[in-house]
């Protein structure tokens, strides 16, 4: 009984490993690399699809390294002896400063690329807004009656200037279904070839006619539109507009409808543009 109590107490720890594991977070990492690639990737498709020629290529432009993004300008010689790569040489010239307190003819950044392009524009731009007023008379007398004007809406896009013309109920441009034209597009044909006569931007017509129920046999929308711009065009060289500023004469028939009601006589309207020459 006393040998018994005196032997030594064997503890013995088994260290149990559990099979299976994640294996370590590498996964992750690589996972959440190819989420941020495909959301990349779905946000250049939704780009792409989203905006326009223009607007794709003022992206692009403004991730060009060759485009400067300030307008002013760095360098000079540092401790090397050498030029920051923002230099003048190797900048485009289209800064404000210089990088030299100093600078030499050659190395002075004038500012000047550019700003023919973008006065031309501005002073375009500011020509079309006053079309505008002289037709609308936001700035004073208005070169359209009061009649003239309930059949009117003007908009400035980068197309040009948008003069719509428009049915309204009872007081139609054309009789009903053919290219004969009223007294009142008349008269409002031969006020827009005296607004736009002063300048000399080319000029775009556009015709779009109301639908037609599908029923009919023959639908008439494509002559009818084609035949109201030519027309609109004979008004406007009626009036001793130069035939050579009218550029296009276009007839969209009923595919771009001005209202939801594809069949409303709003739908039966003219645009005549005062084109941009400065794109």
């Amino acid at each position: 009984m006393s040998a018994q109590s005196n032997a030594p107490i064997i503890i013995k720890k088994k260290k149990v490993i559990a099979g299976g594991g994640h294996h370590g977070g590498a996964w992750k990492v690589a996972y959440a690399d190819f989420v941020t690639a495909m959301m990349a990737f779905f946000m250049l498709m939704w780009l792409l699809n989203a905006t326009t020629e223009k607007q794709r290529k003022g992206i692009a432009d403004y991730f060009s390294p060759t485009i400067p993004l300030v307008r002013v300008s760095g360098g000079g010689d540092g401790s090397f002896g050498g030029n920051s790569v923002f230099s003048e040489e190797t900048l485009a010239r289209n800064g404000q400063g210089a990088s030299q307190r100093m600078p030499t003819s050659e190395n002075r950044a004038r500012g000047d690329a550019g700003s023919a392009d973008n006065e031309a524009a501005g002073d375009e731009a500011a020509q079309l807004k006053d079309a505008q007023e002289a037709l609308l008379g936001r700035s004073g007398e208005s070169m359209a009656s009061e009649l003239e004007l309930r059949h009117i809406l003007t908009r400035v896009t980068d197309e040009g200037l948008i003069v719509e013309v428009f049915d309204l109920p009872g007081e139609p441009l054309f009789n009903e279904e053919t290219d004969v034209a009223t007294p009142v597009l008349k008269a409002i044909m031969a006020m827009l070839a005296e607004v736009f006569a002063p300048y000399s931007n080319d000029v775009a017509i556009n015709a779009y006619t109301q639908g037609y129920p599908v029923v009919l046999r023959k639908n008439p929308v494509w002559e009818l539109s084609v035949d109201r711009a030519a027309k609109a065009r004979k008004l406007m060289e009626a009036a001793e507009f130069p035939k050579q500023r009218l550029q296009r004469v276009t007839g969209f028939a009923d595919r771009k409808p001005a209202v939801a009601d594809t069949l409303a006589i709003r739908n039966n309207r003219l645009e005549v543009i005062l084109l941009r020459s400065v794109r």
